[in-house]
C-alpha cells in the first residue's frame, strides 16, 4: 500500500501548489532577515529545496539520540530527504549560521545548519508544524523563532496550523506556547496534546 500513499502525496503536492503557489512565493521573499533575532545571530532562513541533501542528512546525524524521542515526522535518509525537498506541499526551512563556515565549504555553502522546521501542508488548507534545534544551539530561542517563521508563512497563505506536542517534551511545549496563541483541540494518549495554532 506504500505506492498508494506515494500517489496521494504526489497529488496533494500539485494541488497544494496550484492553490497556494503564488502566495507562498510572496511569503518566502519576506522570510530572510525578517526578525531582530535573525539579525542578532546572523542567521538566514533558507527553504530546504535550496539546500544540499547531504547537509540536511548530516544535520540529523549529529543530533543526539534523545532529540528524536518526540521528533519522528519522517525518515532522515538521503532518499527520504530528497523526496521532501521535491514535495511542493512540504514547506521546510533551515536556519543557517553564517559565522560557522567550517562545514561543507567544498559545496560552496557558507554556514552551518542550526535549525530545521516545516509545515507539512495539505491542499484543503491545513498545515502541521514541526521543528528541531541543533544540539549546540539550544537555549537561544531558536525553537520559538522557527515557530514564528512557520506561523508567518502558514497564516500569510491562508493555512490553519496544528501541532502535536508531548507534555514531557518541555522545551517544545514551552516553545509552542511562547510563540503562538494555541488551543488544545484534543488530549491524545501518551501525554500528547493536539493543538491548533491561532493568529495573534
Amino acid at each position: 500500500m506504500s505506492w498508494l500513499w506515494g500517489l496521494i502525496d504526489i497529488v496533494n503536492s500539485w494541488l497544494f501548489f496550484f492553490r497556494y503557489g503564488k502566495k507562498l512565493k510572496l511569503a518566502e521573499v519576506k522570510l530572510d532577515r525578517s526578525s531582530n533575532l535573525l539579525r542578532a545571530y546572523r542567521l538566514r532562513v533558507i527553504p530546504i529545496r535550496e539546500v544540499s541533501t547531504i547537509m540536511l542528512v548530516e544535520f540529523f546525524k549529529r543530533q543526539p539520540k534523545e532529540a528524536f524521542k518526540f521528533f519522528k515526522p519522517h525518515r532522515f535518509d538521503v532518499a527520504s530527504i530528497m523526496k521532501l525537498q521535491k514535495n511542493k506541499s512540504f514547506l521546510g526551512y533551515v536556519l543557517v549560521d553564517e559565522y560557522n563556515v567550517a562545514e561543507f565549504q567544498n559545496l560552496g555553502f557558507k554556514g552551518t545548519i542550526v535549525g530545521y522546521c516545516f509545515n507539512r501542508s495539505f491542499f484543503h488548507g491545513k498545515g502541521f508544524r514541526g521543528r528541531m534545534v541543533d544540539i549546540d544551539y539550544r537555549g537561544r530561542g531558536l525553537g520559538t523563532l522557527m515557530n514564528k517563521i512557520l506561523n508567518d508563512v502558514g497564516f500569510s497563505i491562508g493555512l490553519r496550523l496544528f501541532e502535536t506536542v508531548n507534555k514531557e517534551n518541555m522545551a517544545s511545549y514551552k516553545s509552542a506556547m511562547k510563540a503562538s496563541k494555541v488551543i488544545v483541540v484534543k488530549e491524545l494518549p501518551n501525554n500528547d496534546l493536539y493543538l491548533e495554532i491561532l493568529k495573534n
